[in-house]
């Protein structure tokens, strides 16, 4: 996998003056209207770290917060992605978690391409932001709002329990596609925790492994399996799990494809992954996309978003090639 930030559209500004970018943002919300330019020029152009110490740059020479200076001064998905990037990448996976188990009914689609997607450091980071901002657990919160067998898959990853090395063990791999066979498309009915102990608990290089062993007992792919076996949000994140550890740069694209094919926009979906692969791997995201849709990225969000919202969007995704 690509290290942080090798493979990412936004990178850190060279010449980079922190109190400089906090007195431009604030002569963009001074006086009558804003600036919004200005606000998109500074944030899309600056590593995480950078608009960290422009947030604390502002509060020193303002006296505000430039969050909450933001928020008062923007509005609708605009807003929502500008203070998306002036959070830490563990931070605002909290707060998105927090939103989809605490807003009207739950999101479990955000549930699951958090969970499915991040690192074990990743999930480790911000569960514990989580607990602190929150003062509450996580895990807790998760369980209050979900239930039977997605509820135990999802504590499953909450554990960050994932074996992180790369090393494949042969025999067992063969006994994990065989476990996971007759677990599934040998029996009649289905034993999920078969499914939950191999595919939330293995490394990457060993499940490549088990996907290989799996289709020459079963004859079929992992996914199809998955999708004869079981339905709804349980079928969801297996396969989630699944794409992710396959190549999670096109989990990525096909989700941000699906937040804008037909009709209306999914702009929670388009924001977060935006917002939170900008840094990290969207180059990759958008050679997948093209790969796979054969039309650019750049060219689906300039087609489904309008105003400011759709130029940051723009920055952030780093032009059409």
């Amino acid at each position: 996998m690509a290290t942080k930030g090798a493979r990412g559209t936004v990178t850190a500004a060279p010449g980079f003056n922190a109190e400089e970018d906090a007195q431009k943002l604030r002569g963009a919300m001074k006086g009558a209207g804003t600036n919004e330019a200005t606000i998109i020029e500074i944030l899309a152009h600056r590593s995480i770290e950078q608009r960290q110490r422009i947030k604390e740059e502002f509060k020193k020479t303002v006296g505000k917060d430039l969050a909450d200076e933001l928020k008062s001064e923007l509005t609708g998905n605009f807003e929502k992605v500008v203070l998306g990037l002036l959070m830490p990448p563990a931070v605002y996976d909290a707060y998105e978690l927090r939103n989809a188990i605490k807003g009207a009914g739950t999101d479990e689609a955000c549930l699951i391409e958090i969970l499915a997607s991040r690192t074990t450091e990743e999930i480790k980071a911000f569960t514990a932001v989580y607990n602190k901002e929150y003062g509450e657990s996580l895990e807790d919160d998760i369980c209050g709002d979900t239930s039977g067998m997605f509820q135990r898959v999802l504590v499953s990853l909450l554990t960050a329990g994932r074996d992180n090395s790369s090393a494949v063990d042969e025999a067992l791999a063969v006994q994990d596609a065989k476990d996971i066979y007759e677990a599934g498309e040998a029996r009649w009915g289905t034993d999920e925790v078969k499914f939950l102990t191999v595919l939330c608990v293995r490394n990457r290089n060993h499940l490549l492994r088990v996907f290989e062993e799996y289709q020459k007992i079963s004859g079929r792919d992992i996914e199809d399996s998955i999708k004869r076996e079981m339905s709804g949000t349980l079928e969801d994140i297996f396969l989630a799990i699944v794409s992710c550890i396959r190549n999670k740069q096109a989990f990525f694209a096909e989700r941000l494809y699906k937040s804008m094919k037909g009709l209306g926009t999914t702009d929670s979906i388009l924001i977060r992954i935006m917002v939170s692969r900008a840094e990290v791997d969207m180059q990759d995201i958008k050679a997948q996309f093209l790969k796979m849709y054969s039309k650019t990225l750049y060219s689906f969000i300039k087609g489904d978003t309008s105003g400011d919202y759709r130029n940051i969007l723009l920055e952030l995704c780093g032009g059409e090639k």
